[in-house]
């Protein structure tokens, strides 16, 4: 069905923006919310969520090498529960992919564009993910390893130059109220990081899988380091509770940048890695979605289904998420439960029923 391949690395690569390109710009002020100026320990207790399920990943590939999800759930639990399952993991990542789509449609046009109607900003961004998918796993990895190290210099860039204005103090006191809030503001993060199961869909293709292990934990701590240095920045900057009231707090940090009167309005910078990581996310998504579908309808290819799911994705983000407060609700609380059963406890239990039938037949 999909002839391409793609390295370790660029598993890697194409896994950074899946989870931080939309993550850094909405869950910084959902942490703070909840954990105030401990907003920062909040990602390192939900970067174990991704350990958990990389290696929930590897140890389902590794018991059934060259499959996806949707395919040996069928071996695991039977055919007919195996395809109720794999629609549940299609309409999750529909749905997912759609939520992506409108925090990034949201954010361009009530910052950047405010005249220009929502459905053009949808169309456009997965159009263009619809063609990378289309162009097969090769393209969207190549994509990704021109679009990641750019991203991270810039996002380098933008947190250095917010130096001179940052207050250290504003990390003090920590755990003033034990760590109860930092692990409450830890659980929208960690629906996140549980996006690392998307590899699931990708070490099928992956030519070197051997590597695939230690590069899913390379990208997850360079997602970890981005999620820290940006929550950092902030608490510095704004301090908790100040950070808790922005819905864009990046983008409002972004606009303090002033040196000399000539280094200043960066929000383009904030809008051009905006745009681009979403589109590798958006691919990356959009990829296990379409491959995922004509494994589930038993298809010999998959590409005439890569502009019908696009289009259908569009619709859901338009009609299934009326406003962009609907829109941040499902984020903070319905998505995390959603992604909590989907991404990590089905797998888990997948991966012991296995282990209890290899070990039966064996």
């Amino acid at each position: 069905m999909e002839t391409g391949k793609i390295s370790a690395s660029q598993m890697a690569f194409m896994m950074y923006p899946v989870v931080i390109a939309t993550g850094i710009v909405i869950i910084p002020s959902i942490t703070a919310n909840y954990a105030g100026q401990d907003m920062w320990l909040s990602p390192i207790f939900a970067s174990l969520m991704g350990v958990l399920v990389i290696f929930v990943a590897l140890k389902l590939h590794q018991l059934y090498p060259g499959h996806t999800i949707i395919e040996y759930s069928v071996s695991i639990i039977g055919k007919v529960p195996g395809k109720v399952l794999g629609f549940i993991y299609l309409y999750f990542y529909l749905l997912m992919n759609a939520g992506g789509t409108r925090i990034y449609a949201d954010f361009v046009t009530g910052a950047f564009f405010k005249e220009t109607p929502l459905f053009v900003i949808l169309t456009t961004i997965m159009l263009v993910s619809s063609f990378a998918v289309r162009g097969g796993i090769e393209v969207v990895g190549r994509s990704a390893e021109m679009i990641v190290p750019v991203y991270v210099i810039v996002l380098t860039i933008l947190c250095i130059l917010l130096v001179a204005d940052l207050n250290p103090k504003n990390i003090f006191p920590i755990f003033p109220d034990g760590p109860m809030p930092s692990l409450k503001g830890a659980y929208t993060p960690q629906s996140w990081f549980a996006e690392f199961f998307l590899i699931a869909f990708l070490l099928p293709y992956v030519k070197d899988v051997q590597k695939a292990g230690k590069w899913g934990m390379i990208s997850l701590g360079a997602v970890l380091l981005g999620f820290l240095a940006t929550n950092l920045s902030l608490l510095f900057l704004f301090g908790g509770e100040l950070t808790a009231r922005f819905n864009y707090p990046l983008l409002d940090a972004v606009r303090y940048i002033s040196i000399a009167e000539f280094i200043q309005h960066m929000e383009s910078l904030v809008m051009a890695i905006w745009v681009a990581g979403t589109f590798v996310k958006l691919a990356v998504v959009h990829f296990a979605l379409v491959i995922g579908t004509a494994q589930w309808l038993n298809l010999s290819d998959y590409k005439p289904l890569v502009f019908p799911l696009g289009f259908l994705t569009v619709l859901v983000s338009i009609w299934g998420i009326s406003s962009e407060m609907e829109s941040a609700h499902y984020s903070g609380t319905v998505f995390p439960s959603f992604s909590l059963v989907v991404q990590t406890i089905i797998p888990l239990l997948l991966l012991v029923i296995a282990i209890v039938r290899k070990k039966n037949l064996g």
